[in-house]
């Protein structure tokens, strides 16, 4: 079933192409302490390419986020091109230069996506990290989470900030390939949360959502891009959802056995250049509201 009802604000035009829609989310998740209030903002799937998102268009979205006065930034993943014919790749500085201009007094967390493993040719050759998308978020400062888990301290209380890697890191050969199964996945749920030594709260990002059906009750809230909310949604229809799951897991929040799940709609393209009922998204998370 759905969760919290989200609340869409606009933003101001801008002249350089579709503005970002900002969704907020307000809600206190299970196991979250009582008088710990987060405010945090979550992006995915920028997807930095020229002319469709393009360094400058990064910038503005960095201003865009930093006036949202978050507490701490998460960054889900698929920092870099997706769109082939009508595109052309960046310099990875071209976003993580950018993206080194968000502030929030906990901080930038990065994850990794599909995406910037598959389209890595030194990854995919090595079979093995590192990405060049992680070593530039790095380069600037911001921390990439590969299958780890840590400890924040905020407002007289605390929270773990679980990094789950890539489920989607390299295409699996053909032959091995089965209808549910097309990619050798990187992550390690069960390593990961074992790093979790205390009861308080978990935020885990993945960049698939995929996951969630393996999330344990343990876990207060998963955050997820990948999908695009399916980038092309022709009321209710979507052409292409890259999950193995369908729509169980396409957009917004998401509640299975009290188990919570959002999903954002993400910020750039993948395949084509268009979106269609799914705007490019800037998630807004008030927890413990």
């Amino acid at each position: 079933m759905k969760g919290s009802k989200a609340a869409v604000t606009g933003n101001r035009k801008r002249q350089d192409s579709v503005p970002f829609k900002v969704t907020r989310y307000a809600f206190t998740p299970p196991h979250w302490p009582t008088g710990l209030r987060l405010r945090a903002v979550a992006l995915s799937d920028i997807h930095a390419c020229w002319p469709w998102m393009t360094r400058a268009r990064i910038e503005t979205l960095v201003i865009e986020a930093n006036a949202l006065r978050p507490d701490i930034f998460f960054l889900l993943g698929d920092y870099v091109q997706a769109v082939k014919i009508f595109g052309r790749p960046v310099p990875h500085p071209d976003f993580a230069h950018p993206l080194a201009g968000l502030s929030a007094p906990l901080g930038v967390h990065a994850v990794l996506g599909n995406h910037d493993w598959t389209d890595d040719e030194g990854a995919v050759k090595r079979g093995a990290g590192p990405t060049e998308a992680g070593e530039a978020l790095e380069a600037v400062g911001i921390p990439v989470y590969h299958n780890r888990s840590v400890r924040i301290e905020h407002g007289g209380g605390a929270f773990w900030l679980a990094g789950l890697e890539s489920q989607r890191a390299f295409w699996l050969p053909r032959k091995e390939r089965s209808r549910k199964n097309h990619f050798r996945g990187l992550d390690d749920l069960d390593g990961t949360l074992a790093q979790v030594t205390s009861d308080e709260p978990v935020i885990l990002m993945a960049h698939e959502p995929d996951i969630f059906d393996r999330v344990p009750d343990r876990v207060s809230l998963t955050l997820s891009g990948h999908t695009h909310a399916g980038q092309i949604n022709l009321f209710g229809w979507t052409p292409v959802v890259p999950s193995y799951h369908g729509t169980r897991f396409l957009h917004g929040h998401i509640v299975e056995e009290g188990r919570h799940l959002i999903v954002s709609a993400g910020l750039g393209y993948s395949g084509v250049p268009l979106r269609f009922m799914a705007p490019p998204e800037i998630v807004l998370l008030d927890l413990g509201a």
